[in-house]
């Protein structure tokens, strides 16, 4: 596989033309301040999910957070399931039978191998980094620890959050920041190796082959795999603030943070829509 070159400046969302907006069939979205803002999930991202459903958009948050939330995500959003723990699994509930698809990348024997290590790797982590902590949605993970650094503390500095990175990877780990979170586990799983699976099982979607038809939108250093691959990828505006920690950025940029920002998307999409629509009409 070629892979594409790193991208050094983001375009203005705005400046997405027509042609590529209303070519786009899928959205993969992260959540922590992509679709929230400051920590909440505000109305107009969600109506942006329900507006993007309705459009006929195949959506899929892709994020960090913890197999609890995401069997919650998978059954109660307006998607067609969610990639969670950085790619450790996927879920997809299915509505007429009422059952719920979970794929991990891992069996249940090396999940629980593990885990062992990570809470051992834990322990060491809050020994050598005062202030930071195991994070509070940790009790509902199956495959990664995450350390928090600024949702429930006070917030650290760089030089900690790379150190935190940096023991996880000692250990032999692998760990992405995030914008709250360092999150550690063991295995070659990432975001954009379970959601190329995911597509293809769920949404018989080939991401490599179809990858100018997907958009992907996050925020930070932990969605780079993501915003390397696809030829339309979105960082809301607060992506700016990694922007120095990340070889790769986005094609394009909103202009507005978190779920606002996420909200431009959709309105760009769904307007491209009804474009066409007219054009089909006149």
């Amino acid at each position: 596989m070629i892979l594409p070159l790193p991208r050094l400046e983001m375009q203005p969302l705005n400046d997405m033309p027509y042609e590529i907006a209303n070519s786009i069939v899928a959205v993969l979205v992260d959540i922590d301040d992509t679709l929230t803002t400051d920590g909440r999930l505000p109305a107009v991202a969600y109506a942006a999910l329900e507006n993007l459903k309705q459009a006929n958009l195949r959506v899929v948050p892709v994020t960090g957070r913890p197999a609890g939330w995401c069997d919650m995500i998978a059954r109660l959003w307006p998607v067609e399931g969610v990639v969670g723990e950085n790619g450790a699994f996927y879920f997809a509930y299915e509505d007429e039978t009422r059952t719920m698809q979970r794929v991990y990348a891992a069996n249940p024997e090396v999940r629980a191998t593990n885990r062992q290590q990570l809470d051992q790797l834990a322990n060491i982590i809050l020994n050598e980094i005062p202030g930071c902590g195991v994070s509070a949605d940790q009790n509902y993970r199956e495959a990664d620890l995450a350390i928090d650094f600024c949702e429930d503390v006070a917030p650290l500095s760089r030089s900690d959050i790379s150190r935190i990175k940096s023991i996880f990877e000692e250990h032999g780990a692998t760990a992405k920041v995030s914008s709250i979170h360092v999150n550690g586990w063991f295995g070659k799983h990432d975001k954009l190796s379970m959601t190329r699976r995911f597509a293809n099982e769920v949404l018989n979607l080939d991401i490599d082959r179809q990858r100018s038809h997907v958009l992907f939108c996050g925020d930070s250093p932990n969605d780079e795999p993501l915003f390397a691959h696809f030829d339309n990828a979105v960082g809301v505006a607060n992506v700016n603030d990694f922007a120095g920690q990340m070889q790769s950025l986005p094609t394009w940029i909103t202009r507005q943070r978190g779920g606002e920002g996420f909200a431009e998307i959709a309105e760009k999409l769904t307007a491209a829509q009804k474009q066409q629509t007219m054009r089909i009409s006149a």
